[in-house]
């Protein structure tokens, strides 16, 4: 099984998640007593969340690089980023490290295309919501149109995430707001909602509206479940 090295912190809340649903899903594969083999490095959010206010993005860069390096030389294989806006660095974290990144939206831009959707709803972080990088990727790699909600919406997705998800603060008064905003995607012509912070799972789920959520947090564990159980030469811890 291969080893795969995850950046995680970002927050804590999801990241838990990660570890679960990629032990799961590495056992629904191998079965028996099977667990996943990863070489977690686990960041002080409080840091990072304290830059992206002030837009200091270099210096976010910089240290996130740093944690490739250090899941490298850790004897990882490939490298799992546990949220989603910290993809804007995924490029500079695997040409430092020398491994592959497996990047979210490619998940989430797969699972859209294997759905036979083209047009997403996107919801996230303000940063990922706005930033070109996110909607960039899914529209160059697999042809999705994505559309994202107005500014004051924005903002209020924002800070749900911020002042409560990663707090873990889970109001039922946020959740029906979450779900009235992607329901105004939906009108917008939105054929499914990608839930593009790895926060917003643990609050919106199938079933609350008549049209899929793309969870990047479950797609992004399947990519990585995938990549360790392949049938190459097993790498020791």
């Amino acid at each position: 099984m291969r080893l795969v090295g995850i950046i995680g912190g970002l927050s804590w809340e999801s990241t838990a998640e990660y570890y679960r649903l990629l032990n799961g899903e590495v056992a629904l594969r191998l079965g028996g007593l099977s667990s996943a083999r990863v070489v977690l490095s686990s960041v002080d959010f409080s840091w990072y969340a304290q830059r992206m206010k002030a837009g200091l993005w270099e210096e976010i860069g910089a240290a996130l690089v740093e944690e490739g390096l250090r899941l490298a030389r850790a004897g990882a294989e490939a490298i799992v980023i546990a949220t989603n806006t910290m993809h804007l660095f995924a490029g500079e974290i695997e040409a430092a490290a020398g491994l592959p990144v497996l990047h979210i939206a490619d998940a989430a831009g797969q699972a859209m295309v294997d759905a036979g959707l083209r047009r997403a709803g996107l919801l996230g972080t303000i940063f990922t919501m706005e930033k070109d990088f996110y909607r960039d990727r899914l529209r160059a790699r697999f042809g999705i149109e994505t559309i994202i909600p107005p500014p004051a919406e924005r903002k209020a997705v924002d800070a749900i995430i911020f002042d409560e998800l990663c707090r873990g603060i889970f109001r039922d008064e946020s959740r029906l707001r979450l779900r009235e905003i992607a329901l105004g995607l939906a009108k917008e012509g939105a054929e499914g909602i990608i839930l593009g912070c790895t926060e917003l799972p643990l609050v919106m789920k199938d079933g609350d509206l008549p049209l899929a959520y793309l969870d990047t947090t479950r797609l992004h564990v399947k990519a990585a479940a995938d990549f360790m159980v392949h049938t190459g030469p097993q790498k020791d811890a």
